[in-house]
């Protein structure tokens, strides 16, 4: 009876200290959730600093890996930003729609936006553009696939922007972009392209980049001051060599301490809903 009531207490001992523990661990849980600071949605304000040259890495038709991959691993392994524009019928199948959901989940490191559905109907662009109805079905079909977090759209093959009520761009796009503007969509275009040739070989080198960056910069030849937005493409940077060039070209860029990295629904002159207008926003009003 003695060593049975003697083993009754040890059970109870050890189920409080267990209890104990457990409402350690649960106060520890609790305190860790007080201080992490909730995440960030996508299109939320941030203030921006005038002595600061803001710069947004936007790269296009994305998912493509091993392009996607090898980019988004880059920017991640360097500390930037960068927005990928996605086009819906490149994520056609689990492998490529889960990389399309990681990149939109990994904000704010990383911004998934809008490229359009088909890529302008197979890169038929004049069709695209002569179907002004038809096109924004295509980017609202993208948007809704993808869950796209933003209302911020590239147009296949062209520079136009609809930016606060401005529109810029051809008048064959013409038709589409304000149709985009009237429902409340951003258009974004680029100030600098890295460009490619065959199909996915960059034509400029890191060193002639950061060139070109500055001298846009210096000669204010953007279309936001003191903010540049960069176009490339993922599959550009599939191969080693171009892979080394595209982390050049970043490690240059950061070298400056005047640049910043952001995604582009923090750029200046993005329409933000009235209660959600940044000090940049107003500025440019």
């Amino acid at each position: 009876m003695k060593m049975m009531k003697v083993a009754s207490l040890l059970m109870v001992l050890l189920a409080m200290l267990s209890c104990g523990n457990n409402n350690e661990t649960n106060k520890e849980k609790e305190e860790k959730a007080v201080e992490a600071p909730p995440k960030p949605k996508p299109g939320t304000p941030i203030k921006f600093d005038s002595s600061k040259r803001y710069i947004y890495l936007t790269w296009d038709d994305s998912p493509q890996p091993p392009g996607t991959v090898v980019c988004r691993d880059i920017f991640r392994k360097e500390g930037v930003k960068a927005t990928f524009f996605a086009v819906g019928m490149h994520a056609f199948d689990m492998r490529r729609r889960k990389l399309a959901e990681e990149i939109r989940e990994s904000y704010p490191e990383f911004l998934l936006a809008n490229h359009s559905y088909s890529h302008g109907f197979n890169n038929q662009y004049k069709k695209f553009y002569t179907q002004p109805d038809s096109a924004v079905k295509d980017f609202q079909r993208a948007e809704a696939e993808l869950k796209i977090p933003v209302k911020i759209i590239r147009l296949p093959g062209n520079n136009s922007w609809v930016l606060d009520g401005e529109m810029k761009g051809p008048k064959s796009t013409e038709g589409v972009y304000k149709k985009l503007g009237e429902l409340g969509y951003n258009v974004i275009g680029w100030d600098v392209e890295w460009g490619f040739k065959g199909g996915n070989t960059p034509i400029q080198g890191a060193q002639e980049m950061v060139k070109i960056v500055n001298e846009k910069f210096e000669d204010a030849l953007t279309v936001a001051p003191n903010a540049i937005v960069i176009l490339a493409h993922d599959r550009m940077f599939a191969k080693p060599q171009y892979q080394d060039s595209l982390t050049r070209f970043i490690t240059l860029l950061k070298a400056d301490p005047k640049n910043v990295f952001e995604t582009i629904d923090h750029y200046p002159l993005i329409n933000y809903p009235k209660d959600k207008d940044t000090t940049a926003t107003k500025k440019a009003k």
